[in-house]
This record gives structure tokens, sequence and C-alpha cells, in this order.
């Protein structure tokens, strides 16, 4: 099969695309003939292995995982003995960081795995996207327990976390300010937006209004910074660990404070999600976005456009299987 393939940490150029031997399943494992995968910040840190803590997992020196990749969807290729949930031929979509592997013809899967039949409507293509940034961000609305009637800022609303995060909001009746560039308006007044706050035109640390939540879903500001912008008992979640890990330590000291407070959030994955995502698909509450589309072949310029730190919602990989 055809994989993009890495035998060590680097830029994106440490990829390449080679053959590699189809993955032979296990009893309690699926086979799924991938068809549409992404290339997503989660990816471009393992492939670097920046942060230098991700090596404590996937390897010190060498990345065990030579084929990376988590979202996917396709079609199951094989099913193993002990796999009575799903059957050979069904359309499925979901997330594997596991294994890895998705940036791949074939990709196995254990059966408890993230992983769902695909939302009725959508192609491959589209349903992708579905759970890597949607998964980080309902975690975060979960994590400081948004409800109804609050307001929430997000930062980086046009990302894929941040493009997830506003419609799952809006799903469960927050009012929600957008923070995002001039160009990007009208997209996030569509996703659901109340309000709009370009970054482009100042410092929206400054903006006027106060918030029960502050959502830091691209991980580029501090509590210190959006600490004016919570109210007296408001809730600052981020995406990544802050300078020097300091979310993780104002996590356990800003509540002794008994003002304003971090939380921080870990994404619980399984089938039970996928499915959920595959409900608010089918609803009309969630639609991943979709920046741009790279064939496999061209998955290093995949990299490197999303280390640019400009993409807009989510960047796909077309998977061929030539006949």
């Amino acid at each position: 099969m055809k994989a993009a393939v890495r035998s060590r940490y680097g830029p994106p150029e440490v990829i390449g695309l080679s053959e590699a031997e189809k993955p032979a399943i296990k009893d309690d494992e699926i086979l799924v003939k991938i068809h549409a995968t992404t290339v997503n910040r989660t990816d471009c840190a393992l492939r670097a292995a920046k942060p230098f803590f991700w090596r404590l997992s996937t390897g010190l020196i060498r990345p065990r995982a030579r084929i990376i990749g988590t979202e996917f969807a396709g079609e199951i290729e094989a099913v193993g003995a002990g796999v009575t949930s799903f059957r050979t031929g069904d359309r499925v979509f979901g997330y594997n960081d596991r294994g890895f592997g998705a940036h791949a013809q074939y990709m196995a899967i254990h059966r408890d795995g993230m992983l769902a039949a695909m939302p009725a409507g959508l192609t491959y293509e589209e349903a992708a996207p579905s759970t890597e940034g949607a998964q980080y961000a309902l975690a975060m609305i979960r994590t400081a327990k948004v409800r109804s009637g609050q307001s929430v800022l997000v930062y980086g609303a046009t990302g894929g976390i941040g493009s997830a995060a506003v419609q799952l909001l809006k799903s469960r009746g927050a009012a929600v300010t957008a923070v995002c560039a001039t160009k990007d308006v009208g997209l996030v007044t569509g996703l659901g937006a109340d309000r709009v706050v370009d970054y482009t035109a100042g410092d929206f640390t400054k903006d006027e209004q106060e918030y029960d939540v502050v959502i830091d879903a691209v991980g580029k500001s501090t509590f210190g910074r959006c600490k004016r912008l919570l109210k007296p008992r408001g809730i600052y979640v981020s995406s990544e660990l802050g300078p020097m890990a300091q979310n993780l330590f104002l996590v356990l000291l800003t509540p002794i404070l008994r003002g304003r407070r971090v939380v921080f959030p870990f994404p619980r994955n399984g089938p039970e999600m996928a499915r959920h995502f595959k409900e608010l698909i089918e609803s009309g509450q969630f639609r991943p976005v979709i920046d741009r589309r790279y064939p496999l072949d061209e998955i290093v310029e995949a990299h490197r456009y999303v280390e640019t730190g400009q993409k807009t919602g989510n960047v796909v990989i077309v998977v061929d299987h030539p006949e």
C-alpha cells in the first residue's frame, strides 16, 4: 500500500510517500480502507516532536510510529474474529490516536476505538475532518461546564478547534463572541457567532465585554492576558499547555485564589464520541469547515501549509485507490 512514511523527527520534508506493508489485523481490530484523512496541528507536533515531551510516548530518539495521521473516513476492508459491531463494506469515520496510521491507504484500528458509521449525506472528504478539532472543542466546553445563556469568547474561531467550538457552543445555547481576522468575519457569523471581534483591528484582550468563559482554541494567548476579559468567577481554558506549561500549574493554583480560574481539557475517546459527532452532524448542529484538499502524494505541502498557522478549519488529504 502507499503511505506517508517518516523514520525520524523533523520538518515536513522528513515525510516521504512510499510502499508500506498493509496492516495485518488482530481478532479485536478492524482494517479500514482510507479514502480521506487530514493533516492537523497534532500531526505536525507528532512529526516534529515539538514540544519535546512528545518523545516520552512516541520514541525518545526515533519515532516508533512510522506512519502518522489520526482522522479518517473510509470503508471497512476486513474485521477480526472478535468484532461484531461492524461488517466488511461499512462506511465509517473516526479518530485513531492509539496507533495512528491514517496517512496511508489502509489502517488498523481497535474495535473500541473512536469509530462510527459515517453521517448520512456526507462524502468521505467531508466526514474525515469531523473528529480531531471537534473532540478538543467539546472537551474544552465540557471542562468549562458551559451552560445555556452563558457568554463565551472563542479566540482562534476559524481553526479546526475554534470553528467546531463556535458551533457546539451555539448548540448549547451560549452567547458566542468569535475572535478572527477581517476576511473570516462572514465565515464565523455563518457558523453562529453572535458577535465578532477582529483581532487585526486591535488587541482582542482589550474588549470591553466580560465573559463567563474564554476559550483559547489556538493556544496563542495566556491566562494573564485574558484575565481581564473574565467575570469575577470566569473560566479560562486553552488548547495548549502555555509557556513553560503554565496552564497545568494554574489549574492547581487558581482555585485556591477563589476568583477567575484556569481549567485544562482531557478529551475522552471511544465509539460513543464518534457516534455523538455523527448525531450532531445529522441534526445540523455541527459541520466541519474545510480549507484545502491535497492528494496523498502532496502531503508534505499540506504539512507546510498547516504549520503557517493560517488555515481556516481543516486540511483534507484525499487518498486514491486506483483499480
